[in-house]
């Protein structure tokens, strides 16, 4: 399993929730997310645990991971960058969709090496991204943050021979209104109970 994520500190982290959210607010947020993430990973079955981090790694990470630093570059590189740190079946994810369960996480690391599972975003873009083996140049290239940027991942895998696994679609915390949806669909999570609470407390 790959997690690819930015540390949550203030002002560089879920800016498209600010003014409605303050910077630190919106990093309490982007912290949630990740650590049920991190739950979501660490209890799903997988046999190598990898946080590829922009940043400082802080009391957010439970144990059972290993950290690399991301790479510089486009988000392009840092993702493939991240598949080349595998030698078999890797299913990399965000931090932004804090909905994502263990279950979940099992049917996308179900591949052989001629497949992948994709599990596409809400907004055109994807969530989850499986190789069955280890290609980062599958990744390296593809247009990020996009309306199109899925569909080009997808047709990279299918133009590449894989047979490809489809995920649930599912919504990514980028604005005000994408983080009242998810946490609405996961009031279980973290991320709710901390939107939760800053609404009580009156966002600002």
């Amino acid at each position: 399993m790959l997690v690819v994520a930015k540390a949550p500190v203030p002002g560089r982290v879920k800016t498209r929730l600010t003014p409605a959210f303050s910077p630190r607010q919106a990093a309490l947020l982007a912290e949630a997310a990740l650590r049920d993430t991190l739950d979501a990973v660490r209890a799903a079955p997988a046999r190598r645990r990898v946080l590829v981090l922009e940043g400082t790694p802080g009391a957010w990470l439970p144990p059972g991971f290993e950290v690399e630093p991301q790479c510089g570059g486009g988000l392009d590189e840092r993702l493939a960058y991240a598949f080349g740190l595998c030698e078999g079946p890797a299913l990399l994810v965000g931090m932004d969709t804090p909905q994502i369960t263990p279950a979940l996480l099992a049917a996308g690391l179900d591949m052989a090496a001629d497949e992948a599972s994709f599990g596409a975003a809400e907004d055109g873009g994807f969530w989850a991204l499986g190789l069955g083996a280890p290609r980062p140049a599958l990744v390296r290239g593809v247009p990020m943050s996009t309306p199109s940027t899925g569909a080009v991942q997808r047709a990279r895998l299918v133009d590449a021979g894989l047979t490809v696994r489809e995920l649930p679609p599912l919504r990514d915390v980028d604005t005000p209104d994408d983080a009242r949806a998810v946490a609405a669909l996961a009031p279980w999570s973290r991320f709710a109970a901390v939107l939760s609470a800053l609404a009580g407390a009156g966002a600002r």
